[in-house]
């Protein structure tokens, strides 16, 4: 089989197989043969650039990220609906549809509680897809829209223009992933999956887009060149057809059984995939649609019935407080159990203690419990009349319940986080951390195996690192001697990665790469480091008072001097291993923008810090050179603004007076055969078919 019919092949099986699991929720294969199919595509697709087509399944991963989003005007007008909130006004809707109408019948299904878009199609290949703005312009998501998963790249019938409408949403199972990862690193949490939809869809990296693994629903077809319908419900059949995932319906005639499978709908919301926060009830009929017509904002053949949100009554039992991997300290309220849509919940979410102290919430209080966009938990108000005179307000600990440790507010006041550096709660964040390729290094000991090295009770801290055995290490699960010996080999070779990485491999707070190096620089060794006080670090260069003092705090705890010692125990490597690096560029800010081909971003920043200038991420009067790669947009524009010298990549590597093996500083060659990686972009997860 010659390399097109064999892409074409692997195209094929992979869409089908892409469909059955993400649309019919019937899956045909297994990740493993999903994953090796599309690793041998990628390969082909890596030595044939040319035979990459829009529907491949690796084009859904994301492209380059974007400088900003275009306007689109909808061909067709987004409409909104007209709320209603009781059964007597369905009933009243449908007692005006009556009048004009001499026989009616209506669509009735869930209303996603998601982000509104349009998906275009020209020749049965998507083209466009734009949010639904104000309903008449919206915003071009397009590379964001093509990580959905679920959405067609191809149609089988190819019209020559599709317009459909859909609600992009965060499946429920995702958001709860997805809010647990950000409580780990403490991050605020998403109220609701609309929220954490809505934001994903606006990202301008599609990378990040695509990690949050969003679906669609399809409830509307806006424009059908060559085709013509009746009724809704053909439409969506005919969606259904093309391999759309459409929004379930049923089709009904009165208001009595318009209200019951409103109230079954409610009843069902918890077995459903996505949020939903309510039932639409349209005209089925299209030509009745057009005889009732529609107002300014909104068509008066379809109304959106809401839900209000169930809440009840419990009593405060306890509050606990849980420290995440990055060691926030996040306090929940243990309740009597209550049932709250369809579920029945034992513990609300607190947030911070401004929250507490906002609510004024204490032990043996009475509480109104609902759940925040039908998903979390949460306290609405304290019932006062049923306070018991003994309650006390209540205060967040002042040291760490796990390890004991000082607890400090972040820089912004809103969470509590534990200050040790040997926090068992923080034990496999810190590992991973210290062992990652930008910090310590350490090939070939990841997340899974320090698992079981925590499992285990192999280690306590980094520095226990140092101190594993062949032995122990081949005893992990699908490790064997000869893993463990090359193991052994990256954890030996990471004693001298010297005082730049080790500083970030410690994980003080605000201490990233750019400090560690400038610190590392400054400082010279651990010791020297160890000993300045706030006003010698603030002196330095991008070193700040808040960072000053979190390094001093650091410094003086004790599991931090305890960790010291254990690692010079190991004879991990507490000097800088370079020389101080040149100053060709001293002084000045580059802005990098635009997509680069000679360099990679990491690369091009390495190069300039190097030379003792600096990189910025934006575009001021303080800038000396942007250098714009291809498409560069906003940042662009702004230097023309301000009269900021812009190089090419060409005029920026003439600059740098050549790259060469010979020329490259050790950091330089470092780079080199590794792939770009920015620390603050989450990468796109492994595709997943169970």
């Amino acid at each position: 089989m010659d390399y097109k019919s064999e892409m074409a092949q692997l195209r094929r099986t992979l869409n089908e197989a892409g469909y059955r699991y993400y649309v019919l929720d019937d899956p045909t294969m297994s990740d493993y043969e999903y994953d090796h199919m599309l690793r041998r595509l990628e390969e082909l697709e890596a030595e044939h650039p040319e035979e990459i087509v829009p529907d491949s399944p690796t084009q859904r991963v994301g492209g380059q990220a974007l400088e900003s989003f275009q306007q689109v005007v909808h061909a067709v007008p987004l409409e909104s609906l007209q709320d209603v909130f009781s059964p007597e006004e369905v009933e009243e809707f449908c007692s005006r549809m009556a009048e004009n109408l001499e026989k009616t019948a209506y669509s009735v299904e869930p209303k996603v509680d998601g982000l509104s878009v349009a998906l275009e199609y020209r020749d049965g290949v998507f083209l466009q897809g734009a949010t639904r703005g104000d309903g008449r312009v919206g915003e071009d998501v397009t590379e964001n829209i093509r990580t959905i998963r679920s959405i067609p790249m191809t149609l089988p019938e190819k019209l020559p223009r599709l317009i459909v409408r859909g609600e992009v949403f965060m499946p429920k199972t995702v958001f709860h992933r997805l809010n647990r990862q950000r409580e780990e690193r403490g991050e605020s949490l998403f109220a609701n999956p609309r929220n954490a939809a809505a934001g994903s869809l606006r990202q301008l990296d599609p990378k990040i887009c695509a990690k949050r693994s969003l679906d669609i629903r399809v409830f509307n077809l806006q424009l059908a060149e060559g085709r013509t319908f009746t009724s809704h419900s053909e439409t969506i059949a005919y969606l259904a057809s093309q391999g759309f995932p459409v929004i379930p319906q049923k089709t009904l005639s009165t208001a009595e059984e318009i209200n019951e499978e409103i109230r079954n709908l409610n009843e069902e919301r918890e077995d459903l995939p996505f949020d939903m926060d309510g039932a639409v009830v349209k005209l089925d009929s299209l030509s009745d649609r057009s005889v009732v017509g529609s107002t300014a904002k909104c068509p008066r053949w379809a109304i959106a019935y809401k839900y209000p949100p169930e809440r009840k009554p419990s009593r405060v039992l306890r509050i606990e407080v849980q420290v995440g991997r990055t060691g926030v300290l996040t306090p929940k309220v243990v309740v009597e159990p209550v049932r709250l849509a369809g579920t029945t919940v034992t513990t609300a979410s607190l947030h911070n203690q401004d929250y507490i102290e906002e609510k004024d919430i204490r032990i043996g209080d009475t509480v109104i419990v609902q759940k925040a966009g039908e998903i979390i938990p949460e306290v609405v108000e304290v019932l006062l009349s049923k306070r018991p005179p003994d309650a006390v307000p209540y205060r967040m600990p002042t040291v760490c319940p796990v390890c004991g440790a000082p607890v400090v507010r972040d820089e912004d006041g809103a969470f509590l986080r534990c200050t040790g550096a040997e926090c068992p709660a923080q034990l496999h964040r810190n590992l991973t951390h210290f062992a990652s390729r930008d910090a310590m290094d350490i090939e070939g000991v990841g997340p899974a195996v320090m698992n079981q090295l925590i499992e285990r009770e192999m280690v306590r801290t980094p520095a226990d690192l140092y101190f594993l055995t062949k032995d122990q290490l081949a005893s992990l699960d699908r490790m064997g001697e000869k893993s463990a010996e090359n193991a052994l080999r990256a954890i030996d070779e990471s004693r001298g990665r010297g005082l730049e990485r080790l500083l970030y491999a410690l994980g003080i707070r605000q201490v990233g790469q750019k400090a560690g190096k400038t610190l590392a620089a400054h400082f010279r060794t651990f010791d020297a480091f160890a000993a300045a006080s706030e006003e010698e670090l603030t002196a330095i260069d991008d070193v700040g008072a808040v960072t000053a003092g979190y390094i001093r705090a650091w410094l003086e705890s004790p599991q931090s001097q305890h960790l010291i010692g254990r690692l010079r125990e190991a004879g991990v490597s507490m000097e800088a291993v370079e020389a101080p690096a040149g100053d060709q560029f001293k002084g000045m800010t580059f802005v990098l923008t635009g997509a680069l081909t000679r360099f990679t971003r990491e690369e091009a920043t390495a190069l300039i810090e190097a030379r003792g200038g600096k990189a910025s991420g934006s575009v001021s009067k303080k800038t000396t050179y942007v250098v714009a790669g291809e498409n560069a947009g906003s940042k662009l524009r702004k230097a023309g603004e301000l009269g900021i010298p812009v190089l090419t990549e060409e005029e920026f590597a003439a600059m740098l007076g050549g790259i060469s093996g010979e020329t490259k500083t050790e950091a330089e060659k470092q780079l080199e055969g590794k792939p770009a990686e920015d620390p603050s972009v989450e990468e796109p997860e492994q595709i997943s078919l169970l």
